[in-house]
């Protein structure tokens, strides 16, 4: 069964709670990552999954809030490996390749953290102990700048990207579809209510929402450029026909009694499907 784990399901704003975006895909027996927000590593542990079972990671755009934990996720995924793990694939949005590259390559600003693990002695007998062979060798992480269209073809699923509408042109934004024989999911990342999106999303499985506020409010505090609110969630999910809306980057006063349950309501106005209001550490299956 194909499953997607909440690990992240807030926003740039802490929470006791929520905070940041994050999410983990069990899909044709391979588990794929969807941005790397706030503690996401720890969170996937906290899940029962583990950093080196990850072969792909998809970043929707580069913000903090989806992608702070980058750093701490490779440095953790090659320090626990043994090197017989397979090859982590990044893609992303312009600066994916930069920011890899950035943090683990041979100048990185993490450089001096993986040198020290491949020549103390210490750590060359720690890593012996877990199963490695010496000689160990440096982190080897494959990143890619992609855009629209198939991006890439999986063992028993692919994925294909359409641009989302959100703080262009200083950063590129994408949604992700990953289709498979067990179903179909959608991430949104953030984003304004756009057709690209809905055309993606048609008659999906699943698709993982952008939910800021509710409407009211977003229109209310004039914070609704470049994202998705309750009835704009609605109104994609209706529009494209997916069976389940799964609702995240869910703002503080979402969150809150009152607005969550005014929100809600509003969606299920619209949108005819099942509707998942998620909690950090969720499970949904597709």
């Amino acid at each position: 069964m194909a499953l997607i784990h909440i690990l992240g399901a807030g926003t740039p704003t802490p929470t006791p709670t929520r905070f940041g975006s994050a999410y983990a895909l069990e899909l044709g027996g391979e588990l794929i990552m969807i941005d790397c927000g706030p503690a996401a590593t720890h969170k996937l542990v906290k899940a029962g999954l583990w950093p080196t079972d990850v072969d792909y990671l998809f970043f929707t755009h580069h913000h903090f809030d989806h992608d702070v934990d980058f750093p701490c996720f490779l440095l953790c995924r090659w320090d626990q490996s043994i090197g017989k793990e397979n090859q982590l694939q990044v893609f992303g949005p312009t600066l994916t390749e930069k920011i890899t590259e950035g943090i683990i390559g041979e100048d990185g600003v993490f450089a001096h953290d993986w040198k020290a693990r491949i020549n103390h002695p210490a750590s060359q007998q720690v890593f012996q102990n877990r199963g490695g062979t010496l000689p160990r060798t440096p982190p080897d992480v494959l990143a890619r700048d992609v855009g629209p269209g198939k991006v890439y073809l999986g063992k028993d699923w692919e994925v294909t990207a359409a641009p989302a509408d959100h703080v262009q042109p200083h950063l590129d934004s994408l949604a992700y579809r990953f289709d498979s024989a067990e179903g179909s999911v959608v991430f949104t990342g953030d984003t304004a209510p756009c057709q690209t999106v809905v055309d993606l999303a048609k008659d999906a499985d699943v698709m993982v929402c952008m939910c800021w506020d509710e409407e009211d409010s977003m229109q209310a505090s004039n914070e609704s450029v470049g994202v998705t609110g309750t009835h704009g969630a609605a109104k994609m999910a209706q529009e494209a026909g997916v069976k389940k809306l799964v609702l995240v980057h869910i703002g503080p006063n979402l969150a809150g009694h009152g607005p969550m349950e005014k929100g809600l309501g509003d969606i299920r106005s619209i949108y005819d499907g099942e509707v998942v209001f998620s909690d950090e550490l969720l499970t949904v299956d597709i």
